[in-house]
């Protein structure tokens, strides 16, 4: 049976754990790694992967795990299906969580993720830099998911394009003009003039926080 794109990821993490520490990572980490709700799913998918004869769970041993079959990279399986439970999204660069910054477009970086992590599901994802989010809980360092759009509503987290750089906030039009506004007081909002060049490049719609 082939394997899914988050059971190839989830075989990649084991491996190279064991390389790197001499151990596999245990079910509650790769359910942290994954962003699933509970390790039940990690288990299915360890399940899976030993029914494969990808991996050997070795009883009564809390990480007794033996990779018997060297993981092909994710990059290289086929394309998702539609009723594939994984999603795998690339981290296009860096969005300001402060004052704009440019894009770092181009990166080849990808992360498998299942589709219950997100909703609605994100074309791609962008690295936060600042604080100015901190009181939505968007943190520095956090990957947020994007979901393309050119308009948004009133009161929506939004990517915005302000003379050619980014930036995620929170979109505000009323009589004093169209802003975007932090959700830190330390950080001031961002007035957006008639001439400038703006545009919404997308909504916000979920994050993801590597271990600190």
């Amino acid at each position: 049976m082939p394997l899914t794109d988050i059971q190839t990821a989830i075989l990649e993490l084991i491996a190279e754990r064991i390389e790197a520490e001499g151990m596999p990572p245990s079910q509650t980490e790769i359910a942290k790694a994954f962003g699933f709700a509970g390790v039940r799913a990690a288990q299915y998918h360890l399940e899976a992967l030993e029914a494969a004869g990808a991996i050997e769970r070795l009883p009564g041993k809390a990480r007794g795990i033996r990779v018997l079959q060297a993981p092909k990279s994710a990059q290289q399986v086929l394309p998702l299906s539609g009723d594939d439970d994984a999603v795998r999204l690339p981290v296009l660069g860096r969005v300001a969580a402060g004052q704009p910054i440019g894009a770092d477009i181009g990166s080849d970086q990808t992360v498998v993720l299942d589709r219950s992590v997100f909703h609605p599901t994100p074309d791609y994802l962008l690295r936060v830099q600042g604080d100015s989010m901190r009181d939505e809980a968007i943190l520095d360092g956090d990957l947020i998911g994007v979901r393309r759009a050119a308009d948004a509503r009133n009161g929506q987290v939004v990517i915005a394009r302000v003379d050619g750089e980014i930036t995620i906030k929170v979109l505000s039009y009323d009589a004093a003009g169209l802003r975007l506004l932090p959700r830190n007081p330390e950080h001031p909002p961002i007035h957006v003039a008639e001439d400038q060049d703006f545009a919404i490049e997308g909504l916000f719609c979920g994050l993801l926080r590597p271990s600190r």
